[in-house]
């Protein structure tokens, strides 16, 4: 008898194969007071792990072909630069030798009060790093107890092909397994814009997240079906289901292998109608990705990459160097480069303020706020980035602008860059296009403001959706409220777009929603002629814009803009994305 169990299905594909339960065998850890003799001993024990846990990384490093995406080794990487940190080498050192705790309990401790710290912070992204300290932890608490490593650490083959079945996965176990040849993951936790969610989409991994209490019926090395666009998993599937995925994979396959046909085609729909694709960017490490995608440019350049993991903020020096590599690499097309979004915890001294708490992160000081608070912070990555315009066409964008008072005191700073530059006789873009996201609420009910003094706007949707329904996407218990399609939302979009048609200013989209070809044709009837995307949805995307026409989508597609019923909602949207339309 087949067993059918469903989740939301986050990363589209079909995968067949065996079940691998994974399991980060968290050791228990012992809590106990060791004696004066005893506690050099400790010490050394721990430190001791420590450094034979740099060693597994560096080993599983050092055998990632060279062909491998950057993120692999850079997820490695940043695992080892925690095992550097103070925060994990030194504090757990002094608890020892201060309060004679034994070598596990003090780093147990320590793990407590950083995990506290990424727990506060508002931004979805930074937060989901403690999952990297919940890692580098329990790999060290595993050598303590001298325990084999984790499931994740398997080089030897064993994972090729296999469906990957857990509570949850760390976006560096995502790395490591896509690397193996893992054919799908199904997970009991997680979110629809989770980072490990969006990590496999971007891979092109089948994914089921929130399958609640799975461990309970899906036996190890089971025969299984995935389905990560329905989100649904199957077990003990008979010989005519398995036959008809099968052929489904085939086709799923197929199609994917046919889109590279559409790289060297211009974005246009079949009525004319010219739409602009562009990538979105974490680092310089992601050129290579976007120049093989077909991108007109990078929509999104991210830079909070260049803050983390460190003891203090990059100088202007070392950001130049960053942002000039990655506008030479685009060979004259467009960067968007956006301030620092960093959270409510993340300031001066590199991001561990362990003395700030806050009531509510995600609506303290992050973002713009957070630039206008550090000016002297802001001010070395605005001269950073007009310098880097320099070298080619650069654009600069405000993240979470929620006033005309934010964008005039952003502008008025960047104003003040320009003129020191000019005084030190160093070259930049004079007229270097400014622009604002529009994250919240309240920026989109203003667009038309923002619109008068700004060249550009950019919908982040992301944010958008989560403050617009007061929802936060990564938490388990109200994640399931995320709804792009919620008429609120898609409101606050058409107003976005409204705003920026009326005053000539071109707008883009950049979240999550704008790579999901769900919503493609659904965007281009509300008017949107600018996508930005992770570059793996970007020929896709290009796919379903190329075989649209615009006169021929249903006459009442924008009445979505007024159902209240989610499920008239996506009976319309299904009607717009027919393919007689």
């Amino acid at each position: 008898m087949s067993l059918e169990l469903h989740g939301l299905g986050v990363s589209r594909g079909i995968a067949i194969g065996n079940a691998h339960i994974l399991f980060h065998n968290q050791p228990d850890v012992l809590e106990y007071i060791v004696l004066n003799g005893e506690v050099e001993h400790e010490v050394a024990r721990l430190e001791h792990a420590t450094e034979q846990a740099k060693k597994q990384l560096k080993a599983i490093r050092d055998n990632i072909p060279a062909n491998a995406p950057a993120d692999v080794s850079a997820f490695i990487d940043t695992h080892l630069l925690m095992m550097q940190d103070s925060s994990l080498t030194k504090i757990p050192v002094e608890m020892i030798r201060q309060r004679h705790c034994n070598a596990e309990w003090a780093l147990q401790l320590q793990r407590d009060a950083l995990i506290n710290v990424f727990n506060e912070m508002d931004d979805p992204y930074l937060r989901t790093r403690r999952n990297d300290v919940e890692h580098v932890v329990n790999r060290i608490h595993r050598l303590l107890a001298d325990e084999e490593s984790s499931d994740v650490d398997i080089t030897d083959g064993r994972l090729k092909g296999a469906i990957i079945i857990a509570e949850d996965l760390t976006p560096a176990d995502t790395m490591l397994m896509q690397h193996q040849g893992v054919a799908a993951f199904v997970t009991e936790h997680g979110g629809a814009t989770s980072h490990t969610t969006i990590l496999a989409r971007s891979l092109g991994i089948p994914a089921i997240v929130g399958v609640g209490s799975l461990r309970r019926y899906i036996q190890d090395n089971e025969p299984l079906i995935v389905d990560g666009e329905a989100g649904t998993l199957i077990a003990g599937a008979d010989a005519n289901t398995h036959d008809e995925y099968q052929q489904r994979l085939i086709s799923f396959k197929q199609h994917i292998a046919s889109l590279s046909r559409y790289k060297s085609q211009p974005s246009q729909t079949r009525d004319g109608k010219k739409i602009s694709l562009h990538a979105n960017a974490d680092s310089p490490d992601d050129i290579t990705t976007i120049s093989n995608s077909g991108a007109q440019s990078i929509g999104l350049y991210r830079t909070e990459f260049l803050y983390m993991n460190r003891n203090s903020p990059p100088e202007e020096e070392e950001q130049l160097t960053a942002y000039r590599k990655v506008v030479e690499g685009m060979n004259d097309q467009a960067v968007t480069i956006r301030t620092f979004d960093l959270g409510a915890d993340k300031t001066v001294d590199g991001g561990r303020n362990l003395n700030q708490t806050t009531t509510n992160p995600a609506l303290g000081l992050r973002a713009i706020r957070l630039c206008l608070k550090q000016p002297n912070m802001f001010r070395t990555q605005l001269r950073a980035i007009l310098r880097a315009s320099a070298f080619g066409k650069i654009k600069i964008m405000f993240p979470m602008i929620s006033n005309t008072q934010e964008l005039l005191q952003a502008q008025h700073l960047l104003q003040r860059c320009k003129f020191e530059l000019d005084k030190e006789g160093l070259e930049y873009d004079h007229h270097i296009e400014t622009g604002a996201m529009i994250e919240i609420p309240a920026s989109a009910i203003c667009a038309e403001m923002f619109a008068k003094q700004v060249d550009f706007l950019s919908i982040g949707t992301n944010d958008l959706i989560q403050y617009t329904l007061a929802i936060d996407r990564i938490d388990d218990h109200v994640n399931y409220l995320y709804d792009p399609l919620h008429p609120a939302v898609l409101r606050l979009i058409q107003v976005t777009i409204d705003a920026g048609k009326k005053h000539n200013v071109p707008v883009s989209m950049c979240g999550e929603m704008a790579g999901d070809s769900r919503y493609t044709r659904l965007l281009l009837a509300m008017g949107l002629e600018n996508f930005s995307m992770h570059p793996n949805a970007l020929l896709e995307i290009k796919q379903v814009i190329n075989e649209t026409d615009l006169g021929q989508l249903p006459k009442n597609a924008l009445q979505i803009l007024n159902m209240s019923d989610p499920f008239d909602a996506e009976l319309l949207l299904e009607q717009i994305n027919s393919p007689s339309h």
